[in-house]
């Protein structure tokens, strides 16, 4: 989270960034690993070393906003510094129970949310504070959207939904560009099976792209799909797409309605079969109207201001609010 460590050294806040040792912040940056370890990301050993590496130092700091999933908010609930714990990922299955476990356990279990929807499996889990993604703005901007094709970004995996983008270009004929990750076993297996044979006459798959490329993959599209079919807690993609002032038509899932404003930065649709009639009303949106609403909405300003109310309600310098309802 380098665009909330920056922004709270920017609003005056003294920031110590427990990160990889190549990192760059205007925070002080503290490692636990020389290079960034991704490819164990979400194995328990680094996420355990890299939260230990931070609790050791618990009473150097007021507060302490952990991101690195459960096994660092378990170890967290045993320091006397108040932690509050960020839940990036859904809470169905074994990672709710998990998170329920440890708020039975412990009453020092302090959870940030990214959307309200994250909440629904586990709403009486103890919530301070819902606060959803932000972008660094200045590294988009609104491109001529004169690409003629649809976007699709993302894992390559049957829930991010590849190959309903590719049924929706098909139906529509229109070209379709393709990127994302699919270096885990299960991704190949399901791109060799789903994607692959979908590929040509127009649909391009082109492998996980740069930042830069993805810009302008994003600048030049006509709209981006996101044919989802499971409970995305966030989808930062959506919100990139809308920086650049391309539209995103996406399923009625997880965050998306949070997400997505209807009439401004895209449309809605119940099923993946209804997005090829969203296009035309895709086109009518202004692009600088999707860039305005992510500007109002997902700023680092505003993302900054959330978490600072956050860690004053742990520590006791702002009151607490009134529960927050999980939205139907």
């Amino acid at each position: 989270m380098s665009l909330l460590a920056n922004g709270l050294v920017e609003a005056g806040h003294n920031v110590t960034l427990f990160a990889s040792g190549d990192s760059k912040s205007p925070a002080k940056v503290v490692s636990a690993f020389a290079e960034a370890p991704s490819s164990r990301i979400g194995m328990a050993s680094p996420e355990l070393l890299h939260a230990l590496t931070c609790l050791e130092r618990a009473d150097d700091f007021d507060v302490i906003n952990d991101h690195s999933g459960p096994l660092a908010a378990a170890v967290g609930c045993a320091t006397d510094t108040p932690v509050v714990h960020t839940v990036h990922g859904p809470l169905g299955g074994e990672p709710g129970v998990i998170y329920q476990l440890l708020a039975n356990a412990s009453h020092r279990l302090n959870l940030i949310s990214i959307s309200m929807n994250q909440r629904r499996p586990k709403p009486d889990l103890p919530w301070v504070a819902n606060c959803p993604n932000a972008l660094d703005l200045a590294a988009y901007s609104v491109g001529d959207h004169d690409g003629g094709y649809l976007l699709f970004l993302g894992r390559m995996c049957a829930e991010k939904g590849a190959h309903r983008a590719i049924e929706v270009a098909r139906a529509a004929g229109l070209p379709l560009k393709l990127a994302g990750k699919k270096q885990d076993v299960a991704e190949r297996e399901y791109f060799d099976k789903y994607v692959t044979p979908g590929l040509g006459g127009g649909i391009e798959y082109l492998g996980e792209v740069s930042q830069s490329e993805k810009l302008v993959l994003l600048q030049d599209a006509r709209a981006t799909l996101f044919p989802i079919e499971w409970e995305e807690p966030f989808g930062l993609v959506m919100i990139e797409s809308m920086a650049c002032g391309t539209p995103v038509i996406a399923t009625r899932r997880g965050a998306v309605p949070e997400v997505v404003a209807e009439g401004r930065g895209g449309v809605i649709v119940e099923h993946h079969t209804e997005m090829v009639g969203a296009l035309a009303e895709a086109k009518k949106l202004d692009p600088m109207d999707c860039r305005r609403y992510v500007e109002e909405k997902f700023s680092a300003r505003r993302m900054v201001a959330d978490y600072v109310a956050a860690y004053e309600l742990v520590t006791g310098k702002r009151d607490r609010p009134a529960p927050e309802l999980v939205a139907p």
